[in-house]
């Protein structure tokens, strides 16, 4: 038994020393290895130099850039043409969609009743104007037999009243008259203005009255068109930061002028000119309003058009910078900026704008950093590079 004990109590101190042993060679081999590491190249073998990227200076410059906003169009002129007199049409003169003059003929009325009232209105100023002769025949038949004091003046001024009435009763004949003829003309609907004519909601046949719900037709004036597109405050600030020191009124003048993109993206073929913002913010959008004028004497653009205004807005002395001269990590964008033992050190920037494949600056960099040109998507913070100095100028395209 005391033999056995005795090697039980030798398996147990083999194994404890066999632990110790382990944890001393485990990290003695770690430490080889990371001396091997660090040792110098064996002979023979040459170091990796570090990489050649080209490098250029931050200057700044004068760029502009170009922001679209979705945009409507509308004529100078967009009219509802409604009658002013009840009845039914007879004729429509008119095609949907075609151009018209103004002073043409759009519409006609049947007027036979409005005819009949226009007669009847006319008799009634025969009648009146009948009644003030009679009168007056009554004053001069009366006037010598007051003077001779034949009758009383009483009845000279009883028929100078009659008289009086005689003249208003015409008066008013005459003014039904008028009325009658014009309810005449409006029977013949006419165009107010040029323009291309909308749909037509009532048909040959069909009766109409001032108090309908809708128009015959829209007719639009399109030689000019406004078109009207918004900027969010942010965007307005930099556009009143154009010219500063100048009215708004003068601001409108200089303003460049400004693109519209048509539904398929092309450009229209003549620019426009910014001519009036709205005196207030849209509470619920908090955007306001402009509106650029173009010229449309194709016709091309009708009243109703969507697309989107490209303005521009010009920055000058601003930091410009390739794109592909920055990396972007985690909703952020950096360059490597060129420090001291050929060093490379990651900045982040702020963006202001964008300018073709160039990025216009607010911070992060200033005039006369280097940075480094390409060759940026494996370096590391505090990497050695060769510096190629590059000629090329960090400015607008």
């Amino acid at each position: 038994m005391e033999n056995l004990s005795k090697q039980q109590s030798n398996y147990l101190n083999n194994v404890k020393w066999l632990n110790i042993v382990k944890y001393l060679v485990i990290p003695a081999s770690l430490a080889a290895i990371i001396l091997n590491s660090c040792a110098p190249a064996p002979q023979g073998q040459v170091a990796m130099p570090p990489p050649a990227l080209p490098v250029a200076v931050v200057t700044t410059a004068t760029d502009t850039t170009y922001q679209e906003y979705p945009a409507s169009v509308e004529g100078v002129v967009n009219v509802e043409i409604r009658p002013q007199v009840s009845g039914a049409l007879d004729k429509v003169f008119v095609d949907e969609g075609a151009f018209v003059n103004a002073g043409q003929p759009l519409f006609k009325i049947n007027d036979l009743p409005y005819r009949a009232l226009y007669n009847n209105a006319l008799a009634g100023l025969h009648a009146a104007e009948a009644a003030v002769g009679n009168a007056q025949l009554e004053i001069e038949k009366i006037t010598p037999l007051v003077q001779n004091k034949v009758v009383s003046d009483f009845q000279l001024k009883t028929a100078s009243a009659a008289l009086d009435v005689a003249k208003a009763n015409a008066e008013q004949a005459r003014a039904a008259v008028s009325t009658a003829q014009i309810n005449v003309a409006y029977t013949l609907i006419k165009a107010p203005v040029s323009g291309y004519i909308g749909r037509l909601g009532k048909k040959q046949g069909s009766l109409v009255a001032p108090n309908d719900a809708d128009a015959l037709t829209l007719l639009s004036d399109v030689h000019n068109v406004h078109v009207y597109f918004s900027l969010g405050e942010r965007d307005f600030v930099g556009f009143k930061e154009q010219y500063p020191g100048e009215t708004l009124g003068e601001k409108l003048k200089r303003l460049p002028a400004v693109t519209l993109l048509l539904a398929d993206g092309i450009a229209f073929g003549t620019a426009g000119h910014i001519d009036m913002i709205d005196g207030q913010f849209d509470k619920n959008t908090g955007s306001i309003t402009l509106r650029a004028s173009f010229p449309n004497a194709a016709g091309l653009l009708r009243s109703g058009n969507t697309g989107k205004v490209r303005l521009s807005l010009q920055h000058n002395n601003v930091l410009i910078i390739p794109q592909s001269a920055t990396v972007e990590l985690q909703d952020k964008v950096f360059v490597f900026a060129l420090a001291d033992s050929n060093k490379v050190k990651r900045l982040p920037i702020t963006i202001s704008g964008k300018s073709g494949s160039n990025y216009i600056v607010k911070d992060g960099v200033k005039a006369g950093d280097q940075i480094v040109l390409s060759g940026i998507d494996h370096l590391q913070e505090g990497e050695i590079i060769n510096p190629e100095k590059t000629s090329a100028r960090i400015a607008a395209n």
